[in-house]
C-alpha cells in the first residue's frame, strides 16, 4: 500500500529568506480538488479537507525549514490536536487558495491557523487551527525546536500579530443551549 505523499516532497518549494518581507497570512499552498477527494455527494470530502490543510502545513514547514534533510536527522512537527469548521462546499476540478497564519508559539509548540478559499476570491470554504509539537522522532518525544527556528518563527508571529484573530480561535465544540 502506499503512503499519502505531499505535493511537495522532492521538488522545490518556497525557502526562508531573511531578507524577505513576511506575508501575512502566509499564501504557500494552491490546488485543484482532485477527483479521488470527491465524495458520494459530488463535493470535497470531509477527510480531504484536513488532507489539503496538511498539505498547506507541509507548504509551511518547508518554509520555515522543515524539509527531508531535517526530518532525516531526527526531527519534525506533529499535529497534536485539529479543529476544522466547514463553511462551504466546492467540487470536482474547483480551485482551492490558502493561507496560514502563526498565532502563538513556544519552545516546542506552534499553534497555527488555516483559511482555504475558493481560489482567488474571499469565498472562504474552511478552516483549521491546529496545535502542532516538536519532536525528536529518535528518542520518541517532544523537543526543544532549534534556535534558528524559533527565530524564523518569532519573525513570522510578529509578522501575523497584526491581523485579527479569528472568531472560532480557542472555542470548544459543543451543543449550545
Amino acid at each position: 500500500m502506499e503512503r499519502v505523499v505531499t505535493p511537495y516532497e522532492g521538488s522545490g518549494h518556497r525557502r526562508w529568506d531573511d531578507a524577505a518581507q513576511i506575508p501575512a497570512p502566509l499564501r504557500l499552498h494552491r490546488t485543484t480538488v482532485s477527483p479521488r477527494w470527491v465524495d458520494y455527494n459530488g463535493h470535497l470530502s470531509e477527510s480531504c479537507y484536513l488532507l489539503v490543510f496538511g498539505d498547506n502545513s507541509d507548504a509551511f514547514f518547508r518554509y520555515l525549514g522543515i524539509d527531508e534533510q531535517y526530518r532525516e536527522d531526527g526531527h519534525s512537527l506533529y499535529t497534536v490536536e485539529t479543529h476544522i469548521h466547514h463553511r462551504r462546499e466546492v467540487a470536482e476540478g474547483e480551485p482551492l487558495a490558502l493561507s496560514l497564519r502563526v498565532l502563538d508559539h513556544d519552545a516546542k509548540r506552534v499553534h497555527i491557523f488555516h483559511e482555504m478559499h475558493h481560489g482567488d476570491t474571499e469565498v472562504l470554504l474552511a478552516t483549521a487551527e491546529q496545535l502542532l509539537v516538536h519532536v525528536d522522532t529518535r528518542r520518541g518525544g517532544a523537543s526543544e525546536l532549534p534556535p534558528h527556528l524559533r527565530r524564523r518563527l518569532a519573525a513570522i508571529h510578529q509578522a501575523h500579530a497584526a491581523l485579527p484573530v479569528p472568531d472560532v480561535i480557542g472555542r470548544p465544540m459543543g451543543i449550545r443551549r
